[in-house]
């Protein structure tokens, strides 16, 4: 009994150790083996692999101990006591691990948030593009995480707004770039598109409209991908169009679909047509909306991808909706081989 309930002690402390093992190589790639974070990291990966091998040895020589003719030594029962903290604390032991890395993060994006010429204006940029709090709508679970990529200035945005006493309009998009340039770009089309949302009842014809302004301006390089949604409860359907966006994935009907560009990117041919498609909406059902840098999250030459997204819905469409973005973007942290260089958003809608 001893000996295993070492061996289960390992299995913790072992888990804390790979997850700090990724964090201290995803840190090293980033500023170097001497920099401070990749050391603070190190020496806790040091430590748990210590615990790890203790445990370990105390929970085989105890087993082994166990299956001799020998009698067994009592005062090794008073191991239980560190092997109980030990599983007592263990998600707690886990999550310190990933704390670290965390802590690393927050502490990196202060200080590019720091080399910015002005610290005020990226922050409210960001709060008006991604904002923390969204509406809450009769009918729907909603649930969001955004996470800025390299750098203060966000080209990731999502909306979300009634259109009609029982119509809600969804809207994810990404503007290719870093810097002030494509956040004001961001920010441009999200109120463009509310406006021709509200003109347009068909979302294909309001993006249509959106690329003949954009093209307009003569900024062919600030390429937009978005999707925009349309549910409509009495109809108990959603319409949705896509400018070159990745697939959103929607679950009906127990299985899990995507929903494809329609057209496409934005401002990449100033006569490009759009159009739109329809889906039924039951109660229950979920949609997943998402920008490319959760997608396009890299592990060496290897992607995270769609199927990895799509899987995530397909496991569990009835999962606590916050719990299934949060859990999408640790798991692409955990996934790439270096931090995360690009915005991420992930907006999650469940009809009710």
């Amino acid at each position: 009994m001893v000996g295993l309930a070492c061996l289960a002690a390992a299995v913790v402390w072992g888990r804390s150790a790979l997850r700090l093992e990724r964090a201290w190589r995803r840190i090293a790639a980033t500023e170097g083996e001497d920099g401070r974070g990749a050391q603070v990291v190190s020496l806790s990966f040091r430590k748990d692999v210590h615990t790890l091998i203790l445990y370990l040895l105390l929970g085989t020589g105890t087993v082994l101990s166990s299956l001799s003719e020998e009698p067994f030594d009592l005062p090794l029962l008073l191991l239980l006591a560190p092997v109980a903290i030990s599983l007592r604390y263990g998600n707690q032991i886990v999550a310190a691990a990933r704390l670290a890395e965390e802590r690393w993060l927050i502490e990196r994006r202060a200080i590019e948030v720091l080399d910015q010429q002005s610290q005020l204006t990226p922050m409210r940029w960001s709060a008006r593009l991604a904002p923390d709090d969204l509406p809450e709508m009769a009918g729907f679970e909603i649930a969001h995480v955004y996470e800025p990529g390299t750098g203060a200035m966000a080209g990731d945005f999502y909306d979300l707004f009634p259109s009609g006493p029982s119509r809600l309009v969804a809207v994810i998009g990404d503007v290719a770039g870093h810097g002030i340039e494509p956040s004001i770009t961001a920010f441009q089309v999200k109120y463009l598109l509310r406006v021709f949302l509200r003109q347009y009842r068909d979302p294909g014809q309001a993006i249509e409209e959106l690329n003949v302004v954009l093209s307009a301006q003569g900024r062919p390089e600030e390429l937009v991908s978005l999707c925009a949604v349309v549910f409509d409860q009495d109809a108990s359907t959603l319409r949705f169009a896509s400018a070159g966006h990745p697939p959103a994935w929607v679950w009906h009907d127990g299985e899990v679909r995507p929903l494809r560009a329609t057209g496409p990117l934005l401002t990449l041919d100033p006569k490009g047509g759009y159009f739109s498609r329809e889906v039924p909406l039951d109660p229950g059902d979920v949609l997943l909306l998402y920008t490319d840098g959760l997608s396009e999250a890299r592990a060496g030459d290897q992607l995270f991808g769609e199927d990895r997204i799509a899987q995530s819905v397909r496991r569990d469409p009835g999962d606590d909706l916050s719990a299934m973005c949060k859990g999408l973007l640790e798991a692409a942290r955990d996934f790439a081989s270096a931090p995360l260089g690009d915005d991420i958003a992930i907006l999650a809608i469940r009809r009710t």
